[in-house]
């Protein structure tokens, strides 16, 4: 199959040959899902915690008489059922999120949201993308001219003057295809790949 190729000015200059197992599968919503869940919870830490009616400051005087006052008995305010008392079933701080994705569903997913992206007109093709020095306007210039403002960036090597160039500009993300992302290939609106990087790519996922 073949994928738009864009000039220096963003526009399609010609079509480019891309592998069908990568930019060519049919649209898994569900896996794509499952996908996109499983890399935000691998990358939760867990640290969070509370406290249990052992761990909260609080007084061990009986707040008020036994009987009498009309209400339910309490003996202490470090109780689960009052404001300010202690968790019956408290989130422990070595808590694990993550899920586990096979290899197989992983590959499928990413080739799934690649086709998608191509389907959408969100994905092209570029020769390659390189900066002279690492200057950050010369790069946005670049990006200007190719009228992207929200892009992701697939090359298949990002050098020192790449990196630094592109990593103070709002809404561009610059990777190689091994650090390239399911919940990135999603967010951004326009994703480009370098012709080289295809290979790479059609080698991951195919």
């Amino acid at each position: 199959m073949q994928v738009e190729l864009l000039n220096d000015q963003g526009q399609a200059s010609s079509n480019v040959d891309v592998p069908e197992t990568v930019f060519g599968r049919d649209y898994n919503e569900a896996l794509i899902h499952q996908l996109v869940v499983a890399y935000q919870a691998n990358a939760r830490q867990g640290t969070r915690a509370q406290k249990d009616r052992q761990m909260v400051k609080h007084s061990t005087k009986k707040p008020f008489k036994q009987k009498g006052t009309g209400r339910a008995r309490a003996g202490m305010t470090s109780s689960p059922l009052w404001r300010g008392g202690g968790r019956i079933f408290p989130n422990s701080p070595d808590e694990n999120f993550t899920q586990k994705l096979n290899k197989k569903m992983y590959r499928a997913g990413m080739a799934s949201i690649f086709s998608q992206l191509v389907r959408e007109g969100r994905l092209a093709v570029v020769d390659s993308l390189k900066v002279d020095s690492p200057k950050t306007k010369q790069l946005a210039d670049k990006f200007k001219a190719m009228n992207l403002q929200s892009v992701l960036v697939i090359a298949e090597e990002v050098d020192e003057n790449l990196y630094l160039a592109s990593r103070n500009l709002p809404n561009v993300l610059v990777v190689e295809p091994r650090y390239a992302d399911p919940l990135s290939l999603v967010h951004y609106k326009k994703v480009i790949v370098t012709k080289a990087a295809i290979d790479q790519l059609k080698e991951m996922f195919a």
